[in-house]
């Protein structure tokens, strides 16, 4: 089974950034736009596991003691190389904390922290193959400079562990635990 931990994104966030995503949508059809149900905020990456890391990730996350974590939208960005259209999510202290402390506790489970900086965001679409897409690039042109969530924020009050199946849809998310915030 394929594994991460993240916070979801609340119904009255998700509605405004939906509002805001609709028109692009269909704008830019040949992107392979996220359901915004799966939308979320990744903390750990954990990848295939075994239901005995299962076992140890699900124990050492209900170990996890930290407050709310406040989530401030920021600007629209993109992941060039992997071809991500994305919402940068600010690293504001307690996301940061949550983030750490989630990563300490897996180490317990042979997971080690990833070597690169912690980049919180939500993935809004993809574009589809590896190659050049033009509404990709078209994108980019039109996002260029562009604030949309000045003081969009909300503290999250539990994360969770997620399984990821992929299809040929794209990516579908089932949370499997769910783990309270202080």
């Amino acid at each position: 089974m394929r594994l991460f931990t993240g916070i979801a994104i609340p119904d009255e966030t998700r509605s405004l950034v939906e509002a805001w995503v609709h028109p692009l949508r269909e704008d830019f059809p040949q992107l392979r736009w996220s359901s915004p149900e799966q939308w979320h905020v990744t903390l750990q990456f954990l990848g295939e596991t075994n239901e005995a890391h299962y076992t140890c990730i699900v124990e050492q996350m209900r170990e996890v003691s930290a407050s709310a974590a406040k989530i401030e939208l920021s600007d629209p960005g993109f992941f060039d190389r992997a071809g991500v259209f994305l919402i940068a999510v600010r690293p504001t202290s307690s996301l940061l904390t949550l983030h750490d402390r989630t990563a300490e506790r897996l180490r317990v489970c042979g997971f080690e922290p990833e070597a690169r900086a912690y980049n919180p965001h939500i993935t809004l679409a993809r574009r589809k193959g590896r190659s050049e897409s033009p509404d990709f690039v078209k994108l980019q042109k039109r996002m260029r400079g562009q604030l949309v969530f000045e003081s969009l924020t909300f503290a999250a009050k539990e994360f969770l562990l997620y399984q990821s199946t992929t299809g040929p849809a794209g990516a579908r998310y089932e949370v499997r635990e769910r783990f309270p915030l202080m």
